[in-house]
């Protein structure tokens, strides 16, 4: 018997171009009407140009008339914006209270991780004037496609959904010199108008400080969560107190876990452990956040050249599987909302 779940389950081979997502993990199926063997489908445009839909349309027809009993397919498409299309179940900031510590890495890290686990992850790069992950990701001659109503992501190797100013920029150490305002409305349109379909996890990489970038990001995106980045320093401990503050006592957003980078090296002759930039501050730090250690992550020859290479998510550690197991498992993280920011 011809049904609806039939159908639309028939829609997962549909592969979207540009994103290669099938048209259901992208969220694009509004409506499917059974009538004898006549189909009608609603489709989404969300950001979608003109070529892609005729694409579409004949690709749609072509998979779903080999479905038993079908004579007639009818697709027609709905101007609808990404922000009414995407469905995402977590949205995690990553955030430090200086710049240098590795926040992109670690997000790269935690997102990579969550893929690893099955789960359909994004990465929105927030700090556009230091915008690093496209050449960790090996992106940085990827440019992302799209219409007037929205833009689509560009997807990593394995399958990471990414947007950050350096895919739309023609050359990518073009400077990026905007004031704060500029700066905030970018990542609100990287949030409501880029096609992130349905995810399980948005991993957000926030730029460093307290100032108006990340106020945009935790005033505008529902956060499911925050995770603190720091490096062992003694000025780290200023600075993570600073963030904590803004996070959970100005903002009242819960705090994950913390992660300290840049931990120590391991001296290859001898395996010893050598703390570089000195005695390590993750149980501190972690005191002082209220929230658990998710890592320590050494100083590794290895990791530093993969992501000057763009294959960041050839890396492989224990502690990357920790990501994973601590942020499914929190009962914040399961908590599932629409793909809208909050006030709108």
């Amino acid at each position: 018997m011809l049904t609806e779940k039939k159908v639309r389950e028939s829609l997962e081979e549909v592969l979207v171009p540009g994103v290669m997502r099938s048209l259901t993990r992208l969220n694009l199926v509004r409506q499917v009407a059974i009538s004898d063997e006549k189909i009608d489908i609603n489709l989404a445009s969300a950001a979608l140009g003109q070529e892609t839909q005729a694409w579409l349309k004949t690709r749609v027809e072509d998979v779903v008339k080999k479905l038993p009993g079908v004579n007639e397919v009818k697709i027609d498409f709905s101007e609808v914006k990404p922000k009414d299309v995407n469905e995402i179940g977590s949205v995690i900031a990553v955030m430090s209270g200086k710049g240098g510590v590795g926040k992109s890495l670690v997000t790269s890290l935690i997102g990579i991780a969550l893929a690893r686990d099955g789960k359909d992850v994004g990465i929105l790069d927030a700090d556009i004037t230091g915008p690093s992950i496209p050449k960790m990701f090996g992106l940085t001659s990827a440019r992302p496609s799209g219409s007037e109503n929205g833009i689509m992501p560009v997807l990593s190797k394995m399958g990471i959904e990414i947007m950050s100013i350096n895919l739309m920029l023609e050359h990518e150490d073009d400077a990026v010199i905007w004031r704060g305002p500029l700066i905030g409305k970018a990542i609100t349109q990287f949030w409501e108008e880029v096609l992130w379909g349905r995810l399980d996890f948005l991993m957000v990489d926030l730029p460093p400080g307290t100032a108006d970038a990340p106020l945009t990001v935790m005033q505008s995106l529902p956060l499911s969560g925050v995770v603190i980045v720091f490096s062992p320093q003694e000025l780290a401990a200023m600075v993570v107190r600073k963030a904590v503050k803004m996070a959970r006592e100005a903002m009242r957003i819960p705090i994950l876990g913390v992660v300290e980078n840049m931990s120590y090296f391991i001296l290859p002759d001898t395996e010893k452990k050598m703390e570089i930039f000195g005695k390590s501050r993750a149980e501190e730090m972690a005191k002082a956040a209220g929230a658990p250690l998710l890592a320590q992550i050494p100083i590794d020859p290895r990791l530093a050249q993969l992501c000057d290479q763009g294959n960041i998510e050839q890396y492989d550690a224990e502690f990357i599987s920790a990501f994973a197991d601590a942020l499914v498992k929190d009962p914040t993280a399961d908590k599932k909302q629409k793909g809208e920011g909050k006030g709108h």
